[in-house]
């Protein structure tokens, strides 16, 4: 086993796509059981566990929680069970990492980390980039000044779009651009908050629908308190995948070419306009997902800090709400 401890028991609700990149992939790295799967259709989960090698299939999410064997359950669930699967799991005393958003609402939120920390369980949303190298090495440069005073934070999101019949695509499964993919540039421009002065403030925004209250590509405007800029474009319906960002100085700029995807694109390129110097520094391909796995593992293993908690997620989900509020559609 790679990481040293006990491992976790794992349940897992669903038998989605997104597990074998965000879990199947860096608990076996990691050497953590996956000990058993529920989903809508018993077939389905059979198929994922056999693929997958989980221990068991099982015939609802109740039962996997309510298994004594485990103790983390992830959530990949449609947007709209995120919340009411992690409250099922916070009450039954399990830890939880969540696929983000972490809710459907700002008080839904609320009231899952309210029930969060009177349980005292460990719970993460899924902000992996944050746990990558590319990511301590940009805030590194920051805190050097490398860049001088940030003035502009760019992120573009953009993604092919998921068939017709992708949750999604779904106001009842609480879909939407926004909620797929606007929830890492609002997160991201949030984190990025340190280095301009505070929080930043939604100053406007625009959306292309694809259905009535369903936006499949918008642009946000947002400032900082230090007069900083900065733009986020998301798309569900773009040509290819694109997950970057450009932070610019008034002395240079950074650009992470897949800040999401380091394992497709782990460079940093960085430009120092005092110097007349560009450098590219390579920070690696180690999935974002297995740090984060590590450092979840950590948090329920031995008690230890996580760089985000329950305040930032139901901090992110106002955002989110009122991005949408911003582009003229309804929270979700």
């Amino acid at each position: 086993m790679s990481d040293a401890g006990t491992p976790l028991r794992i349940g897992i609700l669903g038998a989605s796509r997104i597990a074998e990149t965000a879990l199947i992939g860096p608990a076996q790295a990691l050497g953590h059981r996956l000990v058993a799967v529920a989903a809508r259709d018993r077939g389905r989960a059979a198929a994922f566990a056999d693929k997958y090698g989980v221990e068991r299939v099982l015939a609802s999410y109740d039962e996997v929680i309510a298994d004594p064997e485990v103790d983390v359950i992830y959530n990949p669930l449609a947007n709209s069970l995120h919340g009411p699967w992690n409250l099922a799991a916070i009450r039954a005393g399990r830890a939880v990492l969540s696929e983000k958003p972490f809710a459907r609402n700002e008080s839904e939120a609320r009231e899952v980390a309210a029930a969060a920390r009177t349980a005292g369980v460990p719970i993460l949303e899924g902000f992996h980039y944050l746990f990558h190298p590319l990511m301590t090495r940009t805030f590194e440069l920051l805190d050097g000044g490398a860049i001088g005073t940030v003035r502009d934070v760019e992120v573009v999101m953009a993604m092919p779009a998921p068939g017709d019949d992708d949750p999604r695509w779904s106001y009842d499964l609480a879909g939407g651009a926004l909620m797929d993919l606007g929830c890492y540039s609002l997160h991201v421009s949030r984190v990025l908050g340190k280095w301009c002065g505070g929080d930043p403030e939604i100053t406007g925004g625009r959306a292309v629908l694809r259905s009535p209250q369903i936006d499949e590509s918008c642009i946000l405007d947002v400032r900082y308190p230090n007069g900083a800029k900065g733009t986020q474009a998301v798309s569900m319906v773009a040509g290819e995948f694109v997950f970057s960002l450009r932070i610019v100085g008034d002395e240079g700029s950074l650009y992470l070419h897949d800040y999401l995807g380091p394992n497709r694109d782990d460079r940093l390129t960085v430009v120092s306009a005092t110097r007349g110097t560009v450098s590219v520094e390579h920070l690696g391909t180690r999935s974002t997902y297995t740090y984060q796995l590590e450092a979840f593992a950590d948090a329920v293993r031995h008690g230890t800090s996580l760089p985000i908690g329950l305040d930032d997620a139901v901090e992110n989900m106002r955002y989110l709400d009122d991005a949408y509020r911003a582009i003229g559609l309804d929270p979700r």
